[in-house]
């Protein structure tokens, strides 16, 4: 692996290719694109991906609590250990009022 491709924590930099993704080198650039045009389930893939590997903090420069929220029930099962860690934070949020479900029609 050359230095170009050596996973980073330069988020600002998109061309650096997130250390979270170390096993499928993307860069941030290609990482963004990818979230927001490719099909929903490989979007889903790619979030689950960031929210088992990136650190908690991270996640939010990629996808929101409501996002994760409203995505939850197909994101889950991809979560492995870290699954309990985004249900705390889900269930405290909506015990605190921050985060609100939308009603489903």
């Amino acid at each position: 692996m050359d230095a170009s491709n050596r996973p980073s924590t330069e988020f600002e930099n998109p061309d650096a290719v997130p250390y979270f993704l170390w096993d499928e080198p993307m860069t941030m650039r290609e990482l963004r694109e990818a979230l927001a045009t490719r099909s929903e389930p490989e979007r889903l893939r790619l979030i689950a991906k960031i929210l088992r590997e990136a650190r908690d903090t991270e996640v939010w420069l990629f996808t929101t609590p409501k996002a994760i929220a409203k995505d939850w029930q197909r994101l889950a099962p991809r979560l492995g250990r870290r699954k309990a860690f985004w249900e705390f934070l889900l269930t405290a949020w909506r015990h605190e009022g921050l985060l609100v479900d939308e009603p489903t029609h």
